[in-house]
């Protein structure tokens, strides 16, 4: 590896091909860490350096890196299902009752690449490269039929056939970082944000969307968008260290294909995030961290418009309540506060890692019927994780997480009381990484 920046370009490419299956799905549809170390201990590090994948959290931490390229690779399984209660009485078709049962996604095996270069530019400035993704909607519920029905009788989640969505955000991040003073780093990401996504088996919504042609079942459409991320980290003394980073939100360009579905006439941006994190140091050989995190999904209309009055409103001829519309329906997701703790324990040639987070439920009760297939319920996550050396110049890093099943429920909002949906997800996670340093 006599050309690093030829490398690490090679390996940005391959990484960047590989990232369109991606799926992850933990708060909300942001990944609960991207970094593998990050990940061994909840996702927290916005006050500790830890890696090339440090970008995503705060770019700050960069400068206090080295040169150094990091590649790794994670399974992701998310568990998901929906059930629907018996009806207590049948109400007319435009009530739109569900199929009752519980219900199985498909799609529960995902590969997830990371990959980050950062390179010194000088003892006290670095540049650096990181490729990370968000996903995790990607469900599929193959179609279920009513029971005692006569042939030709719709069927499927919403009586249009096989019902599910997939969305993948992929980030190419630049980021430029720098040591201001012993004590102070500050850092700042430029990112260009590319997404696709499709939609199935949502037809049955055409009366209630602005443009039934580009509601559903049209393949993948793709659009772009690009934003700042900035952060700046502080030593206190040599036991305590403070950090904080901010996200913009990405204005995303509309998925032209699906104006029909998302609110704004098919746009779906991605939201601000704004993160502040401790790391306190007892002894030379421990850290713990404390971190915060927000991430405003009341930004983007898509996610975080109700389904109610919306679509009441679209039945009454207001079509700015529509699908599609200037203030259409959406998944109505709310802000959600992230709260995590890690511990690193630090042996020289080994580390060990553990970590806790937990984070308010994004989706309210009276949102379930539309969460079908976009059920991103889970709120706590137990994380280990552990690096080892393996030569003077490279280690591999190790991580595993797991999300406890949550479940909410509440009443179908067209069938009032005479049917409960209820949503449940839950979820594993591996991740192994290659670093090497120049």
């Amino acid at each position: 590896m006599r050309n690093p920046k030829k490398h690490a370009l090679a390996m940005a490419v391959a990484v960047s091909m590989a990232l369109p299956g991606i799926a992850m799905a933990t708060n909300g549809y942001f990944g609960n860490g991207y970094g593998i170390k990050s990940k061994g201990m909840a996702g927290a590090g916005v006050a500790m350096p830890l890696d090339a994948m440090d970008a995503t959290i705060n770019p700050a931490n960069m400068v206090n890196v080295g040169s150094r390229i990091d590649a790794g690779l994670t399974w992701f399984s998310p568990r998901r299902q929906y059930t629907a209660s018996q009806p207590t009485q049948q109400l007319p078709p435009q009530a739109f009752q569900l199929i009752p049962g519980t219900f199985e996604s498909d799609n529960e095996d995902f590969w997830i690449p990371n990959f980050g270069w950062n390179h010194m530019i000088n003892d006290v400035s670095s540049i650096g490269i990181t490729l990370a993704g968000n996903g995790g909607m990607n469900t599929e519920y193959k179609n279920v039929t009513f029971p005692g029905n006569p042939p030709g009788f719709p069927t499927g989640t919403y009586y249009a056939g096989d019902a599910g969505v997939d969305l993948m955000q992929l980030a190419t991040m630049v980021t430029y970082a720098r040591q201001v003073s012993e004590q102070v780093s500050l850092g700042v990401t430029g990112i260009y944000a590319y997404a696709r996504f499709k939609a199935t088996g949502l037809g049955s919504f055409a009366g209630f969307s602005t443009s039934p042609a580009n509601l559903t079942n049209k393949g993948y459409d793709t659009a772009g968008g690009f934003g700042v991320k900035v952060g700046i980290t502080g030593d206190i003394n040599d036991a305590f260290s403070l950090g904080a980073s901010y996200q913009s939100k990405i204005n995303m360009g509309e998925f032209d294909d699906y104006k029909g579905l998302f609110a704004e006439q098919g746009d779906f941006d991605i939201p601000s995030t704004w993160s502040l994190g401790a790391k306190f140091s007892p002894a030379e050989q421990h850290a713990i961290l404390l971190d915060y995190q927000r991430i405003n999904y009341t930004d983007v209309a898509a996610i975080s418009n109700p389904i109610l009055p919306n679509l009441g409103m679209c039945q009454m001829g207001d079509a700015t309540g529509c699908l599609g519309g200037s203030n259409g329906a959406g998944f109505g997701w709310e802000d959600l506060n992230v709260y995590r703790i890690g511990y690193q324990y630090d042996a020289g040639n080994w580390q060990a890692r553990a970590g806790f987070s937990t984070n308010d439920q994004p989706i309210p009760e009276s949102e379930t019927m539309f969460n079908i297939i976009a059920p991103g319920v889970v709120k706590n996550h137990w994380t280990a994780g552990f690096t080892t050396n393996v030569g003077k110049s490279s280690s591999l890093d190790f991580s595993f997480s797991y999300a406890p099943s949550v479940e909410v429920k509440g009443d179908h909002p067209f069938a009032g009381a005479t049917q409960q949906i209820g949503i449940e997800m839950e979820q594993y996670e591996i991740g192994a990484n290659y670093t090497w340093r120049y």
